[in-house]
């Protein structure tokens, strides 16, 4: 089973954490910017990101 995380640590693993969809690096970014396109990876220079995908609990 599952440990449920502290909303602290909930914030700093999840929120505005965005995944590169080609090199799978975590970058944390603001999520207007990233939808804009405005925010690239920094290892392959790429823009498509998703979200970090949280735990089922």
């Amino acid at each position: 089973m599952v440990k449920k995380l502290f909303p602290e640590a909930m914030a700093r693993l999840y929120s505005r954490v965005f995944v590169c969809r080609v090199c799978s690096t975590k970058i944390r970014a603001d999520p207007a910017k990233v939808r804009l396109g405005k925010v690239k990876c920094r290892n392959c220079k790429s823009r498509a990101l998703r979200p970090k995908r949280k735990p089922l609990m």
